[in-house]
């Protein structure tokens, strides 16, 4: 009976202790069987003013600009203004002969003052009952042609003299001294300099966000590395064909005079200013076939966020809807995350921490030394 028991002990000895070995790598599986944390690169969402433009181009263009003619035919015998000038409204251009018409207002102020001595006469008559009512009558219908007459000589005369209709720059002249001019005959350009009109068309998708009072931006070729502000004044009503596009102007200050008629411009017309939009870097924005998506970091652990983008600027984009301020996002490390995935994340810039598995690391040393009893006790219970 002896070596039954001696038997039935060492069995129970060698199941005991291939329970063991069996609980021992069940629980080490348990401690290392998840999925490892991805490193990852992040950055916070912020809220910050964001405007909305529409780009176009466009030409600067005087608010007030002519071909000066004469209003009275004649030959030129003084020109008073020398070509690129600046002048004030009212400011003499040029002289027409004006000899004759002058003997013309002579002539017609004395038949004024006969028609006005006439009217006096009758008008005694009259009163002495000498003179009839039609006398009266004709005698101030004289008196009223001759005077307008006369004003019509000296209005003429007055236009002579060419005379600038508004303040502005003067430009090339095209008559000289001594020139026969009639009222079709080019004398010189005018034109306003400050303030000055910006134009530009916008396609037609636009016109609900295009309106009066509305901030402008511009840059000029002529003129790299500078850029001017103005303010929509004009919108027109109809939409211009073929083209589809509907015509803006701004108006511009211009005290330094470096805009002139005729630059080529670019423009960015402000439609709406958000002032708590949420921006996050660029390189958070993923591109894939379902859509655009940023991968959000939350309890450490990523998640997949379908995202509607908004302004964009550079290196950083508005999310009009999909993320929050505030938010964690991910801008370096999207290549292998999935949904659900533990991550390790570290702000964009900030320096290298040593990985988090440290403490994994000095557990296996542990097990491998508690192991030992382990190993150890078949020897033991083989000697029972």
């Amino acid at each position: 009976m002896r070596p039954t028991i001696t038997v039935l002990a060492a069995g129970l000895v060698l199941g005991a202790a291939a329970c063991g070995k069996d609980a021992e790598g069940a629980g080490g599986a348990d401690a290392g069987g998840g999925p490892p944390a991805f490193p990852v690169e992040t950055a916070t969402a912020r809220q910050d003013t964001v405007t909305e433009f529409i780009n176009a181009t466009g030409a600067v263009e005087a608010v007030q600009s002519i071909l000066l003619k004469p209003e009275v035919d004649g030959r030129i015998t003084a020109i008073r203004v020398r070509e690129g000038a600046s002048v004030a409204t009212g400011t003499p251009l040029f002289q027409i002969d004006d000899a004759e018409l002058k003997a013309q207002v002579d002539r017609a102020e004395a038949e004024a003052d006969l028609a006005t001595q006439a009217l006096e006469r009758t008008r005694s008559l009259i009163a002495q009952n000498a003179s009839s009512q039609a006398d009266l009558e004709q005698a101030e219908a004289t008196a009223r042609s001759s005077r307008a007459a006369l004003e019509l000589l000296r209005i003429r005369l007055r236009r002579t003299t060419v005379r600038a209709p508004f303040g502005g720059t003067v430009g090339e002249r095209t008559v000289s001294l001594g020139d026969y001019v009639t009222t079709s005959t080019d004398l010189i350009s005018l034109q306003t300099v400050d303030p000055i009109r910006l134009a530009f068309d916008v396609p037609e998708r636009y016109a609900e966000d295009v309106a009066l009072g509305q901030a402008v931006e511009f840059q000029v070729a002529a003129l790299p590395g500078e850029s001017f502000r103005g303010v929509v004044e004009f919108v027109d009503p109809v939409v211009r064909i073929p083209g589809r596009t509907i015509l803006v102007k701004a108006r511009v200050a211009n005290p330094r005079r470096k805009l002139q008629p005729g630059m080529f411009v670019e423009v960015r017309l402000a439609t709406e200013v958000r002032p708590e939009a949420v921006v996050i870097p660029e390189e958070a924005v993923v591109s894939t076939q379902m859509g655009t998506v940023v991968w959000v970091v939350v309890d450490g652990k990523v998640e997949r966020r379908e995202v509607v983008l908004g302004v964009r600027t550079p290196g950083e984009v508005e999310i009009r809807s999909g993320v929050a301020a505030d938010e964690v996002v991910v801008v370096g490390g999207t290549a292998m995350l999935q949904p659900g995935a533990p991550v390790m994340a570290r702000p964009k810039g900030a320096p290298m921490q040593p990985p988090g598995g440290g403490a994994d690391t000095a557990a296996a040393p542990g097990e491998a030394a508690g192991a030992a009893p382990g190993a150890g006790a078949p020897p033991a219970d083989t000697a029972r």
